[in-house]
Formats: structure tokens, sequence, C-alpha cells
């Protein structure tokens, strides 16, 4: 059975604005229906991705301010969240990850709710959930995700260097895990020290709660049956010499983010809402700190209960579109396949297929226009 996919393009009038149409789609994919009030107020994670510092492509937060007046009306009790990064840049640990957050227009005063990074201080506030899947017995979400008694994903429709493209699927599998599960997502071995840059000083020997990393002739060494994977090293070292070696291969990548995705939804499929921006569609994510002409135009906003139909619709709709001249696409034709012509050798399909085939959702939809 197709699952429904509502949304709208952004022609305006003055009677009918983008604010008015983007409040009827959240009506129409049932944001109401996710409080589930009961003797209290639910607490309900909104899951943003704040754009890294000098990056400009993410979702405006007045949009977002209009879910937050949505769910405190509903009677909910709103947060705005998302985990710390793996990589360390300017949303590495919560106190970078807050200001970046706020310097990006993410304040209470803009978007009428607090701000909580799901991971905590330094991306070891997280959960365990037992998921009994292909590759991952076990996931580590951060633990706000998991605390949270009803999520709304709202993402950045964009290509990635890694997954193809980035929305709903890589918002909440990759952006709610924590620090050591971004790192299982991305990697299948222990970090690695830079050893010509490396001064011994010894801040990753004292940090390290798996004692996995000693000092040997004044460089640090890592030892990888000791290491646990959870990242802490290239946090705390103050000179950024400690490295993740991107090894994971692209299929098996692609499918432990859906296994992620799946244990971040755990308990939570009938009280969850996914909304993708596909607006100014770059062509990398929105973790580096710049962004690239956009490949397409501005092709709308678009919101499902079903993740999977939702990045489907979404990848539909951008395929099917014209390529923008002056943007890095090899084939601006209408109907080529974007995502490969930027990265052709991500096989961008595979996420939607697992994820379909551990239910998540079905990848056949009916676009529902508000």
């Amino acid at each position: 059975m197709a699952s429904q996919v509502f949304c709208f393009d952004l022609r305006v009038t003055t009677k009918d604005t983008n604010f008015k149409k983007f409040g009827r789609l959240l009506e129409a994919a049932d944001l109401k229906g996710i409080v589930q009030r009961k003797k209290k107020r639910p607490l309900i994670g909104i899951k943003l991705h704040f754009g890294e510092k000098g990056n400009t492509s993410f979702i405006r937060p007045i949009y977002v301010r209009q879910v937050v007046d949505k769910l405190w009306e509903y009677g909910g009790r709103p947060f705005i969240t998302d985990a710390n990064t793996v990589y360390v840049g300017t949303r590495a640990d919560a106190v970078d990850h807050l200001t970046t957050a706020i310097q990006n227009g993410f304040a209470y005063a803009v978007v009428n709710a607090p701000l909580v990074i799901a991971d905590g201080l330094r991306g070891t506030a997280e959960a365990e959930v037992e998921i009994n899947q292909e590759l991952f017995q076990s996931v580590f979400i951060g633990e706000a995700i998991v605390e949270a008694e009803a999520l709304v994903s709202l993402a950045h429709f964009k290509l990635h260097e890694l997954s193809g493209f980035g929305g709903a699927i890589k918002n909440v599998g990759m952006g709610c895990a924590s620090r050591r599960g971004k790192l299982a997502q991305h990697s299948n071995i222990a970090p690695k020290v830079n050893e010509k840059k490396c001064t011994g000083c010894g801040d990753c020997v004292a940090h390290c709660a798996q004692e996995a990393i000693r000092l040997e002739a004044d460089k640090a060494v890592i030892d990888p049956a000791k290491c646990v994977g959870c990242a802490e090293c290239i946090l705390v070292c103050p000179y950024g010499n400690i490295e993740i070696q991107w090894n994971e291969s692209i299929p098996v990548f692609l499918k432990k983010m859906v296994e992620y995705t799946y244990g971040v939804l755990k308990g939570k499929q009938d009280r969850v809402i996914f909304v993708n921006f596909v607006t100014q569609v770059s062509p990398a994510c929105d973790c580096y700190g710049h962004n690239d002409l956009p490949i397409v135009g501005d092709l709308g906003i678009l919101a499902s209960r079903d993740i999977v139909a939702l990045d489907q619709a979404c990848a539909d709709l951008v395929n099917s579109s014209p390529g923008l001249p002056g943007s890095c696409l090899k084939d601006l034709t209408a109907g080529s396949d974007k995502f490969r012509s930027v990265y052709p050798k991500i096989d961008w399909e595979i996420q939607l297929d697992y994820a379909e085939k551990l239910a998540l959702g079905s990848r056949r939809y009916e676009l529902i226009k508000i």
C-alpha cells in the first residue's frame, strides 16, 4: 500500500503565504497526533541540524518556530535537539554546539523552545538500544532522543558525499547517534594517532576509560583490542592529532545508518513525524562550514509519517527537475540521476531498500499537494 506524502511548492500569493501552507502541511501530516497526552505534557524532541558555522543552507529558524508553537498549543513540551559530531568542528561538544546553534539563529527568543544537546557535554550521554539486526545487535543513541516521548524530524534535503543524499533517514539515523554511534557507522577500526604531530602530552591517556591508550617513546599509541569506539580521544586531544579512520564501505555504511534509524524509532513509530525541506539543495552536507550553489531550484517542503516514502518522494522530485546551470552537476537534464551525477560511485537506493526491508516504511507513495 502506498504511503501518503504531503507537499507544497513555494509559489505564494498575498493571501496564501508559505507560512500558511506550512501550517496546513503540519496539520495534514497530523502533527497533533504525536502528542499523546496522559497525566503530563509529553516531552517532544525536534531533531534538527543547526548547520556548521559558516554554512547557510540549513533550515530557517522561523519555520522551526511554527512547529514549536503548534506543539505547545497541542499540549506537548517541545525541545530542539541534535547530537554532537564525531569530527572536531563547531558542533563537537555541547558548548560549541549550542554556541553555533544560537549564532545561526536558534536562540530561545526565536524558536520558543530550549536547546538540548542529545548526547551531553562531550557526546557520552547515550542510551544503548537493542535492535538485533544484521550488522548491529545494539546501537548507541543520544540519551535525550531515547527519553523523548515523541519526535519530529526536520531535515534539510541535500546531496551527501557518503550516502548520495541526506534526508530524513540520515537526519534520524546518523544525527541521533551518540559520538560512539557515529564512529561505529563510519568506521570498523579504532581511531589512529598522527605520530608525526603527537606531542605526547598524555591527555588522551588520562581520559580513556578503557585504558586503551598508552605512551611509547613520548607518542600516544591506541590498542585496537581494548578500544570500544567511544571516540572521546578524538575530542579531548588538544592538538587534534587523533583521527577517524573513515574506512567503512559505502553499502555497509548505508545499512548501518538505517539500522541506527531503526533503533531511534523503536517504540516511537506512532509518535514521529518527518518533514523534509527540499530547498537550497546543496551538493554536500551541512556539516561543512560552507555550501556550494544548489543543484536544482527550490522544490518545496514535504511531510509524512513514513520516513522511507518521504525520502523516496524527495529523491524523485530532485531527479525529475532540471539542474541549475553553473552548479556542479555534469548532467542538467530533467529526469537524470542528480545524486550519481555528483557521486557516481554511490548507490543511494541501498538506504531506501534496506529501510523498507526493516519495515520502516514503503518506497511506494502517494504525493498529495497542499
